[in-house]
């Protein structure tokens, strides 16, 4: 069924609207492409463990450097039983998503909110824009020491740094968006009638769309990185805590296996943010 009964279908039936015979080819070379595409990955992720073995088994480098694959597969079974330092990792990584999650989303809500009516409004952009353009090249850690004099040490100045860190590129990115709508659409649909509410509903928001998720997803490095780097400086869990915990007692296998955790949550969270793109702007991409 599937792709192939509609191929046969287009063959039998002459009549057929030719767009379904175009779309059934693109499906197909669609799932093909993808079936290259994931054959190329774990290819390339078994060639790097390829290496990694024969570099640590033949000792090229030292153990305190590079540990062996089997050495982070057994600290990483000894972390999840045990944890690490008396926390588990599940806790580590729940603490890391709380304040990571936190942070991001109330930068999406009003980075998006705002961004639109600075796209919109040049009154607003006038507000808003020279702030941003201020505060985004500074490096995070440079004001979180002013964050942690104003919040503490505690997840609360974890959480204003994440938003901050991830409120500049989906603010500019949503801006964008909107500056991007040719006026001839808003222009036309205000001449049929529409209000205000229905221009945002209909054009302003549809259009912004895939800016919206680009801005997410470089939002969602940008706040991940800065996580890590923030709990190096000051946190007593995390996942950036436990690495950082570890290079002090050299422990590389901690390291290396603290380093593969988070590599793996950072492709779940931007596949999240993909899937979801996939879900609200099925449009993207295709003629």
């Amino acid at each position: 069924m599937g792709e192939r009964s509609i191929l046969e279908e287009t063959k039998a039936d002459p009549l057929i609207n030719p767009q379904i015979k175009g779309r059934a080819r693109k499906k197909g070379r669609r799932r093909r492409l993808l079936n290259i595409e994931i054959f190329i990955t774990l290819s390339t992720f078994l060639l790097i463990a390829a290496v990694w073995y024969v570099v640590t088994k033949f000792e090229v480098v030292s153990s305190l450097i590079m540990p062996s694959p089997g050495s982070v597969i057994q600290s990483f079974q000894e972390v999840f039983s045990t944890g690490y330092k008396g926390i588990s990792l599940s806790v580590h990584v729940l603490d890391s998503m709380k304040r990571l999650l936190a942070g991001f989303i109330a930068a999406a809500v009003l980075g998006i909110l705002l961004g639109l009516a600075s796209g919109y409004s040049s009154k607003v952009r006038a507000v808003f824009d020279p702030i941003v353009e201020f505060y985004q090249a500074l490096p995070p850690l440079a004001y979180y020491t002013v964050l942690i004099i104003w919040f503490g040490i505690g997840d609360l100045s974890k959480v204003v740094l994440l938003f901050f860190a991830a409120f500049a590129p989906v603010f500019i990115a949503s801006m964008a968006g909107v500056k991007n709508i040719k006026m001839e659409y808003i222009q036309g649909a205000y001449n049929l009638g529409a209000n205000k509410w229905q221009v945002f509903r209909h054009i302003i928001l549809p259009a912004s769309l895939s800016y919206i998720f680009t801005g997410l997803r470089t939002s969602m490095a940008a706040s991940y990185g800065t996580l890590v780097a923030a709990e190096m400086v000051a946190g007593v869990s995390g996942l950036g805590w436990m690495v950082n915990d570890a290079s002090r007692f050299l422990r590389s296998d901690v390291i290396f296996m603290g380093l593969i955790v988070m590599g793996v949550i950072s492709i779940i969270l931007d596949r999240s943010l993909r899937f979801a793109e996939a879900k609200a702007v099925p449009w993207k991409g295709k003629d």
